[in-house]
């Protein structure tokens, strides 16, 4: 089975570099299900406190520059159906951020079936409730329980994995896992389910989401789902910023 796809620095992209449907599934299912990566070493150290880590990711998110300033992106989104090869839907959206939590989305281009269109917009309709809740949405203790499960080392990069538990069942809140880097306390993947369900039309939605750092700024840079859509069966959705994010002076309302 080929690796799962990472992203972990946006300048090293010159193209996307899109995720077959079985391979976006092996990861959400991997990481969900399966404790260990095939490609993870696990370190043989004591844990290190879960407070300090916390402490950490706290205070380094509170400083970075994409909660204060403006931008815009450009995010490119395939939609596959079941295990075919070839996706149903190409979808484009503009995505504009305007601090401190006004966020929204212009869908610029749809081809293919309309339904690849209204799985793309529940996508984005669940990270701008996040945007929306201000600092309800954010990874802290206020909004989040957390427990550690494992350290390791990804590549060679060396992460803490953590579990995260919801405080409450709100949309916009995951049930699930993220990976912190173990020198710089960034988040740099959330993998979860959406503890309150987006669409009375998805059955389930699992949603993986990287970051890298682009233009200063801390930023989700792709964004994949697995959704089971009421009598329409299974569909994957791999989305994929185009251009590094741009500093606006103002973004639209939406």
């Amino acid at each position: 089975m080929p690796p799962p796809c990472r992203i972990m620095d946006t300048s090293a992209r010159s193209a996307p570099q899109w995720c077959s449907p079985v391979v976006l599934v092996c990861l959400v299912v991997t990481t969900l299900v399966f404790p260990y990566s095939l490609h993870a070493q696990e370190t043989e150290a004591n844990p290190p406190s879960l407070d300090l880590i916390l402490d950490s990711l706290e205070r380094t998110e509170e400083q970075n520059p994409a909660l204060t300033q403006p931008y815009e992106v450009t995010r490119e989104y395939k939609v596959f159906r079941e295990d075919d090869p070839m996706p149903v839907s190409e979808i484009m959206a503009q995505i504009s951020f305007t601090p401190p939590e006004t966020k929204s989305f212009e869908i610029t281009k749809a081809e293919g079936s309309p339904r690849g269109k209204k799985i793309v917009s529940t996508i984005l309709k669940q990270e701008i409730d996040s945007a929306k809740d201000g600092h309800r949405g954010d990874i802290t203790r206020s909004n989040y329980d957390f427990a550690f499960l494992r350290e390791q080392n990804f590549g060679v990069i060396p992460e803490y994995v953590l579990h995260i538990i919801p405080k409450r069942k709100e949309k916009g809140l995951l049930l699930g896992d993220i990976w912190v880097d173990a020198k710089t306390f960034r988040i740099r993947q959330i993998v979860g389910v959406p503890l309150k369900n987006p669409s009375i039309w998805v059955e389930d939605l699992h949603i993986t989401v990287q970051f890298a750092k682009v233009n200063a700024m801390w930023l989700p840079v792709s964004v994949d789902a697995i959704a089971t859509i009421h009598f329409l069966g299974t569909y994957t959705l791999s989305g994929l910023d185009l251009l590094p994010a741009v500093v606006a002076s103002s973004a639209p309302n939406p």
